[in-house]
């Protein structure tokens, strides 16, 4: 598996998961606080956190496939965007499986006796 496919996972796991804290403290602020100008807050970053959790989706199960995971286990990582601060641990325990299988798409070196 290339670098290349991970590193977009990481990518929109770490924005999925900042964009999900940040709409859940505008809901506080705009349900519990009752905070001026919290419900555009809101709708902004609701809109933005829908529209990258699918593109977080994509490459969650563009990595699952190539990484030949079971169905339970990409489960698990897809439904990670969207509990708050999930993505992060999901996103480090992943990084860390999949490291030791990572190729940079080089021609292996070849020994000469």
């Amino acid at each position: 598996m290339k670098r290349a496919v991970l590193t977009r996972y990481r990518a929109m796991a770490y924005i999925t998961g900042v964009l999900l804290i940040l709409l859940c403290v505008g809901v506080v602020a705009k349900y519990l606080l009752e905070i001026d100008g919290a419900a555009g807050f809101t709708q902004v970053v609701g809109i933005a956190h829908g529209w990258l959790y699918v593109v977080y989706l994509i490459f969650a199960f563009d990595l699952g496939s190539k990484a030949r995971w079971p169905v339970t286990k990409q489960l698990w990582v897809l439904l990670a965007g969207t509990i708050p601060t999930a993505a992060f641990f999901v996103e480090r325990r992943i990084a860390k499986e999949l490291e030791p299988r990572i190729t940079d798409g080089a021609a292996p070196a070849t020994a000469k006796a």
